[in-house]
């Protein structure tokens, strides 16, 4: 079934975590959905602006008898949790504060507790919903973990810093959210919330709890596999394209399996519920790098060098001379599979030392390889004021090969030693051509034959 939303996207910053939560972070997500195209409509809104009306909502619930202030200390929790543990029972709040007396309130607060506001949760409710990706769920209140803090603790009859399971609800209400969709380690959170829902009088949105994203060995994804944020994945050169393409495969399915690119308004005008699978998804690089290559491939040489410029620049690279720097586009473009690549890769084109590799030094001492080279820069010497055209490469090449007496792929395996520093790379005429350009090929040459020799 498709469905068409028509819905908005409401940017929200959950940062009532004060220790978590920092501007550069909160700036760090507005760029990186920005550059990703994911626009809101509204917001941002920062729940740390808000707590007026949190607090308000917590003292509904006081007033309604459905929360109530709890004064156990840390030691006393912590002793709770240790006789649990003792006799092999799941940790939980035992709800002992649930029905203090007036007396033993003021007799806590005598002793300055300050007390945390708890949400009651009874143990025989049964909370179910129908979740868009798993169907019905249901979770027995018994297994929540006893009644939830909803509240940091404060000064007497205060209401402290609300809690994030508490928070999301009453902006959910006030926001108007009709659907909830999130990972599955909020699943956990849901029963609560939907209690918390019901509570403040309001309807109780969907919910759909999509699968989580893994590494190889199936665990879930985190930091020590290399998981990086978004500002990490522009570095390294991934388009904004190739990621959300990638990112919206995992996880969910095409009606055309065999379709694999498209993009964000493509993916949104065929997206339904019933093709998010309910297992989790394996991260894969080369599967990522593959995408982001096809995008790479099929860009303007004009966009691809505009893309290309901030990577040669951060290495110390001349970028001044556009026209030649587009002729470096149209020769290793077709090889990237990250912008990232292609300092590594043109190196040997902008570095006036390009430093032979010990493969490229054996070639060079290679029998007839001095002779070869030593031929092909005089003919360079003395034309330098022809230019240089492809079909004047290939008539030299041949010309060097007869009179040499040697076979074409030792002059061409020098060549590339001597003009790359390497055995391997992109096409040997074309950078030659761009090398001759600065002449730059000239000093390469004179400094192999002196190696081969």
């Amino acid at each position: 079934m498709r469905v068409t939303w028509g819905g908005q996207f409401i940017l929200r910053i959950e940062d009532t975590d004060l220790e978590r939560s920092r501007p550069e972070f909160t700036e760090n997500i507005l760029e990186g959905l920005t550059w990703l195209g994911l626009t809101w409509d509204e917001g941002p809104f920062y729940q740390s602006q808000r707590l007026a009306m949190y607090r308000e909502a917590v003292k509904t619930l006081l007033d309604k008898g459905l929360a109530y202030r709890s004064y156990e200390t840390p030691q006393e929790l912590e002793a709770m949790r240790e006789s649990q543990k003792a006799r092999n029972e799941a940790p939980r709040y035992d709800n002992r504060h649930r029905n203090l007396t007036p007396e033993q309130q003021a007799a806590f607060e005598a002793e300055g507790r300050k007390p945390v506001i708890r949400f009651k949760i009874e143990n025989d409710r049964e909370i179910s919903w129908n979740d868009l990706v798993r169907g019905k769920v249901t979770w027995k209140g018994r297994d929540l973990g006893g009644d939830m803090v909803i509240a940091r603790a404060a000064e007497g009859s205060d209401v402290g810093q609300p809690l994030y399971n508490f928070v999301v609800v009453v902006d959910d209400i006030d926001m108007k959210i009709s659907h909830v969709i999130r990972g599955e380690d909020h699943i956990g959170n849901t029963p609560k919330q939907i209690l918390l829902y019901e509570a403040l009088g309001a309807t109780v949105p969907e919910f759909g709890h999509t699968p989580l994203i893994l590494n190889s060995a199936g665990a879930k994804l985190s930091k020590r596999d290399g998981v990086t944020s978004i500002e990490d994945f522009k570095h390294m050169g991934y388009t904004a394209q190739g990621l959300v393409n990638y990112m919206t495969l995992l996880g969910w399915s095409p009606p055309d399996s065999t379709q694999e690119i498209f993009s964000l308004a493509q993916a949104a005008e065929q997206f339904s519920f019933d093709r998010v699978n309910k297992a989790g998804a394996k991260f894969d690089w080369d599967k990522l790098n593959w995408l982001n290559g096809q995008y790479l491939h099929t860009m303007p040489a004009d966009q691809l060098t505009d893309l290309l410029i901030p990577y040669w620049q951060e290495a110390g690279f001349e970028t001044s001379d556009r026209p030649w720097l587009e002729q470096i586009t149209h020769l290793v473009g077709a090889s990237l599979s990250r912008l990232q690549e292609a300092v590594d890769m043109t190196r040997y084109l902008f570095v006036a030392d390009v430093g032979f590799s010990e493969e490229a030094t054996a070639q060079l001492q290679q029998s007839g390889s001095a002779a070869a080279l030593q031929a092909i820069l005089q003919t360079v010497l003395s034309a330098i004021s022809t230019p240089l055209t492809e079909e004047a490469i290939q008539d030299l090449i041949k010309q060097v090969v007869k009179e040499q007496n040697v076979k074409k792929g030792l002059v061409m395996r020098s060549l590339r030693a001597a003009l790359t520093g390497a055995m391997h790379g992109p096409d040997l005429v074309q950078s030659w051509l761009i090398l001759h350009q600065k002449g730059i090929d000239r000093a390469r040459l004179a400094q192999a034959i002196a190696i081969a020799q």
